[in-house]
Protein backbone atom coordinates (compact mmCIF):
# COMPACT_ATOMS: atom_id res chain seq x y z
CA UNK A 1 0.00 0.00 0.00
CA UNK A 2 1.15 3.66 -1.02
CA UNK A 3 3.95 2.29 -3.29
CA UNK A 4 3.46 3.97 -6.49
CA UNK A 5 2.17 1.62 -9.64
CA UNK A 6 5.05 3.71 -11.96
CA UNK A 7 8.36 2.44 -11.75
CA UNK A 8 9.56 5.73 -12.71
CA UNK A 9 7.61 7.78 -9.63
CA UNK A 10 9.12 4.67 -7.50
CA UNK A 11 12.36 4.53 -8.31
CA UNK A 12 12.49 8.67 -8.33
CA UNK A 13 11.08 8.63 -4.55
CA UNK A 14 13.77 5.74 -3.78
CA UNK A 15 16.39 8.24 -5.31
CA UNK A 16 15.13 11.26 -3.06
CA UNK A 17 14.74 9.05 -0.16
CA UNK A 18 18.52 8.15 -0.85
CA UNK A 19 19.75 11.62 -1.17
CA UNK A 20 17.90 12.68 1.56
CA UNK A 21 19.63 10.33 3.80
CA UNK A 22 23.07 11.45 2.62
CA UNK A 23 21.95 15.32 2.69
CA UNK A 24 21.70 14.75 6.23
CA UNK A 25 24.06 12.06 7.02
CA UNK A 26 21.45 9.68 8.15
CA UNK A 27 24.03 7.34 6.11
CA UNK A 28 26.84 7.34 4.09
CA UNK A 29 26.25 4.43 2.17
CA UNK A 30 22.79 3.08 0.09
CA UNK A 31 22.15 0.21 -1.94
CA UNK A 32 19.22 0.31 -4.48
CA UNK A 33 18.41 -2.48 -6.51
CA UNK A 34 15.81 -1.55 -9.48
CA UNK A 35 14.20 -4.98 -9.41
CA UNK A 36 15.21 -8.65 -8.98
CA UNK A 37 16.99 -10.31 -11.59
CA UNK A 38 13.99 -12.69 -12.58
CA UNK A 39 11.52 -9.85 -12.80
CA UNK A 40 9.25 -9.94 -15.37
CA UNK A 41 8.38 -6.43 -15.26
CA UNK A 42 8.00 -4.23 -17.98
CA UNK A 43 9.11 -0.75 -17.68
CA UNK A 44 6.52 1.14 -20.40
CA UNK A 45 8.45 4.28 -20.07
CA UNK A 46 11.26 2.48 -21.77
CA UNK A 47 9.50 2.19 -25.04
CA UNK A 48 9.69 -1.41 -25.16
CA UNK A 49 7.04 -4.07 -23.91
CA UNK A 50 10.00 -6.36 -22.53
CA UNK A 51 11.01 -7.73 -18.97
CA UNK A 52 14.23 -6.97 -17.89
CA UNK A 53 14.65 -10.80 -17.71
CA UNK A 54 13.24 -11.66 -20.68
CA UNK A 55 14.62 -9.43 -22.09
CA UNK A 56 18.39 -10.23 -21.18
CA UNK A 57 18.08 -13.60 -23.26
CA UNK A 58 18.12 -12.04 -26.76
CA UNK A 59 19.71 -15.39 -28.02
CA UNK A 60 22.00 -12.66 -29.86
CA UNK A 61 19.33 -11.60 -31.94
CA UNK A 62 20.23 -8.22 -33.14
CA UNK A 63 16.64 -6.99 -33.37
CA UNK A 64 16.47 -8.40 -29.07
CA UNK A 65 19.67 -6.94 -28.63
CA UNK A 66 18.53 -3.47 -29.73
CA UNK A 67 15.13 -4.07 -27.64
CA UNK A 68 17.07 -4.50 -24.81
CA UNK A 69 19.67 -2.04 -25.54
CA UNK A 70 16.93 0.70 -25.50
CA UNK A 71 15.31 -0.68 -22.00
CA UNK A 72 18.97 -0.06 -20.25
CA UNK A 73 19.30 2.95 -22.18
CA UNK A 74 15.76 3.88 -19.71
CA UNK A 75 17.65 2.79 -16.81
CA UNK A 76 20.42 5.06 -17.26
CA UNK A 77 18.07 7.77 -17.90
CA UNK A 78 16.14 7.26 -14.40
CA UNK A 79 19.38 7.23 -13.13
CA UNK A 80 20.55 10.92 -14.27
CA UNK A 81 17.81 12.03 -12.27
CA UNK A 82 19.79 10.98 -8.82
CA UNK A 83 23.10 12.24 -10.40
CA UNK A 84 21.46 15.87 -10.82
CA UNK A 85 19.75 15.68 -7.80
CA UNK A 86 22.93 14.92 -6.00
CA UNK A 87 24.73 17.82 -8.00
CA UNK A 88 21.89 20.10 -7.05
CA UNK A 89 22.75 19.77 -3.52
CA UNK A 90 25.18 21.77 -1.77
CA UNK A 91 27.75 19.92 0.70
CA UNK A 92 30.62 22.07 2.49
CA UNK A 93 33.17 23.30 -0.50
CA UNK A 94 31.03 21.40 -3.30
CA UNK A 95 27.87 19.43 -3.86
CA UNK A 96 26.30 15.81 -2.89
CA UNK A 97 28.00 14.82 -6.09
CA UNK A 98 31.52 16.30 -5.97
CA UNK A 99 31.77 14.19 -2.18
CA UNK A 100 30.14 10.81 -3.22
CA UNK A 101 30.16 7.76 -5.55
CA UNK A 102 27.73 6.07 -7.56
CA UNK A 103 28.14 2.80 -8.44
CA UNK A 104 26.25 1.41 -11.33
CA UNK A 105 26.39 -1.60 -12.83
CA UNK A 106 25.10 -5.04 -13.55
CA UNK A 107 25.65 -8.63 -12.26
CA UNK A 108 26.43 -10.13 -15.65
CA UNK A 109 28.71 -9.32 -18.60
CA UNK A 110 26.81 -11.15 -21.15
CA UNK A 111 22.99 -11.90 -19.59
CA UNK A 112 22.46 -14.12 -22.28
CA UNK A 113 24.74 -16.74 -21.44
CA UNK A 114 25.09 -15.63 -17.71
CA UNK A 115 28.53 -14.76 -18.09
CA UNK A 116 29.95 -12.94 -14.88
CA UNK A 117 33.01 -11.40 -16.56
CA UNK A 118 33.64 -8.41 -18.36
CA UNK A 119 30.90 -6.76 -16.70
CA UNK A 120 30.24 -3.04 -17.29
CA UNK A 121 30.30 -0.51 -14.29
CA UNK A 122 30.07 2.92 -14.28
CA UNK A 123 31.02 5.01 -11.33
CA UNK A 124 29.80 9.09 -11.26
CA UNK A 125 30.84 11.09 -8.39
CA UNK A 126 34.33 13.02 -6.89
CA UNK A 127 34.67 10.71 -3.84
CA UNK A 128 35.77 14.32 -2.43
CA UNK A 129 38.44 14.44 -4.70
CA UNK A 130 39.87 10.87 -4.51
CA UNK A 131 38.95 10.10 -8.23
CA UNK A 132 39.22 11.38 -11.94
CA UNK A 133 36.49 11.45 -14.03
CA UNK A 134 35.77 11.98 -17.36
CA UNK A 135 37.26 8.75 -18.58
CA UNK A 136 36.79 5.23 -19.64
CA UNK A 137 38.38 2.42 -18.39
CA UNK A 138 38.97 -0.45 -20.66
CA UNK A 139 40.46 -4.01 -19.87
CA UNK A 140 41.65 -7.07 -21.66
CA UNK A 141 38.52 -9.81 -21.72
CA UNK A 142 38.28 -12.17 -18.54
CA UNK A 143 41.28 -10.14 -16.51
CA UNK A 144 39.88 -7.94 -14.32
CA UNK A 145 36.92 -9.64 -11.86
CA UNK A 146 34.05 -7.61 -10.45
CA UNK A 147 35.52 -7.86 -7.09
CA UNK A 148 38.77 -5.69 -7.81
CA UNK A 149 36.40 -2.61 -8.55
CA UNK A 150 34.82 -3.00 -5.12
CA UNK A 151 38.27 -3.43 -3.77
CA UNK A 152 39.54 -0.79 -4.69
CA UNK A 153 36.60 1.28 -4.21
CA UNK A 154 37.16 0.57 -0.81
CA UNK A 155 40.88 1.45 -0.80
CA UNK A 156 39.29 4.93 -1.89
CA UNK A 157 37.48 5.46 1.23
CA UNK A 158 40.38 4.38 3.76
CA UNK A 159 39.04 0.93 4.22
CA UNK A 160 41.55 -2.08 3.08
CA UNK A 161 40.94 -5.27 2.58
CA UNK A 162 43.07 -8.28 1.26
CA UNK A 163 40.58 -9.26 -1.02
CA UNK A 164 36.82 -8.73 -1.79
CA UNK A 165 34.47 -11.61 -3.26
CA UNK A 166 36.30 -12.80 -6.36
CA UNK A 167 39.04 -10.55 -6.78
CA UNK A 168 42.38 -10.80 -7.82
CA UNK A 169 43.99 -7.41 -6.97
CA UNK A 170 43.57 -3.57 -7.29
CA UNK A 171 42.43 -1.69 -10.29
CA UNK A 172 45.39 0.75 -9.90
CA UNK A 173 44.37 3.21 -12.77
CA UNK A 174 40.80 3.72 -10.60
Amino acid sequence: YGVPESFDEHIKLQFDLLALAFQGDITRVGTLLYARDLTGRVYPKSGTDISFHGGSHHAEDPGRIRVYAQLNQYHVKTLAYFVNKLKSIPDGDGTLLDHSVTLYGSNMGDSNQHLHYDVPHVLIGGASGAMKGNRHLAFPSRTIPTGNLLLSLLDKFDIHQDSFGDSTGRIEEL
